[in-house]
């Protein structure tokens, strides 16, 4: 056989066939799996450098997760027809993969390591996402990378009230809840959920049942490691040597304390960079060839002090207690002229967000590899440099900055109102203008105030919080502790960032980043805990105070959205030839219009009641005549016999000389003239579609009207006494 390393290796998820294959494909990298689940194929690699790199006290880790068009049947929409910058969702699954196998690479390998999913075919039923997670994980795990793997994913939905394990295309139309789990073979390792409003029991189980089902390839993926994994290579580690960590440790570590214990950031900062100038002018000559060990150590023993303090102590770097929230402030209308405006502060972390709203061709058109073609509700979110007292130039958005604004939008989308009940785009940008941690659920905060100020009717308010987390010694099977409310050192030195967010009734989005192998269900059930009640304190403390309910009213600067449902056969009428009569109907009104296929009618503008007018006018274009309707027309051509008549745009009657007037017409000029406007009634429609109009009928029949409401409204006659007469004497 050619391929004499070829093995395929099957098991069952989810009711469908899952293999993995390995070498036949990418014989030069680390390791390579082709994942199959059902019809989707992934091809998975792995590769890292042989020496570490230089400079760096990171591990350098790249996870791509690659879309390509082929694997749809479509051609790629660009103008060079080639897949380019990779798109939204493509982030988000490279972030999904690498947040549950980050920490299970050693934390001080610093080679360069890079891991390549590439999507070759989709089948709609059985998840690209889920199946690259897979693949990736086992060919990490059957590499001679070192790795405390393997991991498994899946995605759990709920429909009809059942946890449902991969559910199907179907199935995701119907589904209340959109989350993905990562486990290795004991701990759950990543959470990424959207949901409509669940409430914390039932993402729970949900949870757990994820995890169990990855229990299962996870086991699978073992017995692949037995029979083909590669021994695990040597590497040079970058942990700085224990003695002078030691000695560096005992010559700072009082002032660090000094310097951490404040509730301002920029104090904190301030204390730090004399210690810093003392450390390295007393070591750097220990440190010639690797100057960046020192930075290394700092980072280390203020990671001991923080932690220690947590975990030990009970004591906070601000002061709080663990279930303390830092100081809240929520304000609106803070910009004059925008849509709506919402400002969130906790603490030193402060988002300013701004909602839009736009036409319906204003949605996001999406070109990727499942279904959604666009989106109606974009949440953007920006983290310039300044916000962390920083001077860097802007380069648009990282991969962070999308996937902070996706998880805001996740948050929201559950409890925006439906295009029938509010036809507009809404966008929302969340700009960071200071960040002392827990920016991505502040933007959520601020967003709800946001579009609440600008009237969209949203069906609940929605608040985030974070909770974090420390382990001792024995790891999360040991003791364990979490706090509410992380800031950015506790961020930064602590295992777990557990965002939640969602509504009083239940959640709509978690994100969950650890720095440690997973969670207990002990852990997860404490953290679900106490976002729940943090999060019903802002929003009735904090958010309704200020803004209880979406306005009634839109701003009046914001366009006003009016909607027809006209059939869709006449969509065709209203356009015009070359668009003629819908351009017209535009620039009379002042107006946006937007038909859907399904032949729906949206009208925007700046003034409600042109935007009335030109429903009123599509609503003519649209409706066949009716015998005995009036219409308010427009005199277009005069004949001898009589007026041509337009009713509607491209819709046009005859007004015969005869029915012209109540009296004698002897010449058409003598009664009306092209231009004129005038109310007709129909009273035939021919075979051929020719609409018979009389205005004497409209003049006599709308005079009788008014003459009968005359009668109507005329006030009654008073009775009064009778005039008094003298009796006669045999009365």
């Amino acid at each position: 056989m050619f391929f004499k390393n070829f093995k395929v290796w099957e098991t069952e998820l989810a009711g469908r066939k899952l293999t993995l294959e390995t070498g036949k494909m990418a014989g030069l990298a680390n390791a390579s799996i082709l994942a199959r689940y059902g019809e989707t194929e992934v091809l998975c690699n792995v590769t890292a450098s042989a020496k570490p790199r230089e400079g760096v006290d990171f591990f350098p880790l790249s996870v791509d997760y690659e879309e390509k068009m082929y694997s749809v049947g479509r051609i790629p929409g660009s103008f060079q027809r080639r897949e380019s910058r990779p798109s939204e969702k493509a982030i988000l699954t490279s972030r999904c993969i690498d947040r549950p196998i980050r920490p299970l690479f050693p934390k001080d390998l610093r080679n360069d390591c890079s891991v390549v999913a590439t999507v070759m075919s989709v089948d709609p039923d059985c998840s690209p996402e889920i199946t690259a997670m897979i693949g990736v994980s086992a060919a990490i795990a059957i590499s001679d990378i070192p790795w405390d793997g393997p991991i498994s994913g899946v995605n759990v939905g709920l429909v009809n009230g059942e946890i449902v394990i991969n559910p199907t295309l179907e199935q995701r139309t119907e589904s209340d809840l959109v989350l993905t789990v990562a486990s290795t073979a004991d701990l759950v390792a990543m959470i990424e959920a959207g949901g409509n409003e669940i409430d914390d029991d039932t993402m729970f189980n949900a949870i757990m049942a994820g995890h169990e089902e990855n229990k299962k390839i996870v086991q699978f993926i073992n017995g692949i490691v037995a029979e083909v994994g590669k021994p695990k290579f040597a590497y040079e580690s970058s942990d700085p040597d224990p003695e002078i960590m030691a000695e560096i440790e005992e010559f700072c570590i009082e002032d660090v304390k000094r310097a951490l214990d404040t509730d301002d950031k920029n104090v904190r900062d301030e204390r730090l960079l004399p210690i810093y100038e003392a450390v390295h002018e007393k070591f750097d000559e220990r440190f010639e060839e690797h100057p960046e060990k020192i930075e290394e150590i700092m980072y280390l023993v203020q990671k001991h002090v923080v932690r220690a303090w947590l975990k030990d102590e009970h004591k906070r770097v601000d002061g709080r207690g663990i279930d303390d929230i830092r100081p809240l402030n929520a304000e609106i209308d803070l910009l004059s002229r925008v849509h709506g405006s919402g400002m969130f502060t906790r603490g030193q972390t402060q988002v300013l967000s701004i909602a839009t709203l736009g036409g319906i061709r204003d949605a996001q058109a999406l070109d990727g590899l499942d279904e959604q073609t666009e989106k109606r509700y974009i949440h953007h979110y920006n983290f310039p440099s300044y916000s962390v007292g920083e001077t860097k130039p802007s380069r648009g958005p990282g991969r962070r900055e999308i996937g902070h604004g996706a998880l805001a939008e996740k948050a929201l989308v559950p409890v925006l109102p439906s295009i029938e009940e509010f036809p507009y785009t809404i966008r929302v940008v969340s700009e960071v203008l200071s960040s002392n941690g827990s920016t991505s659920q502040g933007s959520i905060c601020g967003s709800t105030l946001a579009l609440m100020a600008a009237g969209v009717p949203i069906k609940a308010p929605v608040a985030g919080i974070s909770c974090g987390l420390i382990t001792g010694d024995e790891g999360v099977y040991g003791d364990f502790m979490t706090m509410i409310d992380i800031q950015g050192l506790e961020d930064f030195y602590g295992d777990m960032d557990f965002k939640v967010a969602g509504t009083k009734k239940g959640i709509t989005a978690i994100q969950m980043d650890l720095k440690v192998h997973g969670l207990t269900p002990e852990i997860i059930k404490e953290a679900f805990a106490k976002t729940h009640k943090a999060r019903n304190y802002i929003l009735d403390e904090i958010m309704l105070p200020v803004i209880s309910e979406p306005r009634a009213e839109l701003s009046k600067y914001a366009p006003k959205m009016k909607t027809i449902a006209i059939n869709p056969d006449k969509i065709g009428d209203v356009i015009g030839k070359s668009g003629k009569i819908i351009q017209q109907i535009q620039a009379d009104f002042d107006v946006k219009i937007e038909i859907e296929e399904d032949g729906n009618v949206f009208v925007s503008g700046q003034d409600a009641d042109k935007c009335d007018a030109a429903i009123e006018v599509v609503r003519l274009i649209a409706t066949d005549p009716e015998i005995g309707a009036f219409y308010n027309g427009v005199v277009t051509r005069l004949m001898n016999f009589g007026a041509f008549v337009e009713i509607a745009p491209g819709k046009e009657g005859l007004v015969h000389i005869s029915r012209l007037d109540v009296k004698r017409t002897e010449k058409v000029e003598d009664v009306v003239n092209v231009g004129d406007k005038i109310i007709v009634k129909c009273i035939g429609i021919t075979d051929e579609g020719k609409i018979d109009l009389s205005r004497r009928d409209a003049l006599i029949e709308l005079e009788g009207m008014k003459a009968e409401n005359e009668i109507d409204d005329a006030p009654p006659k008073k009775k009064g006494n009778r005039p008094h007469r003298p009796r006669r004497r045999d009365d």
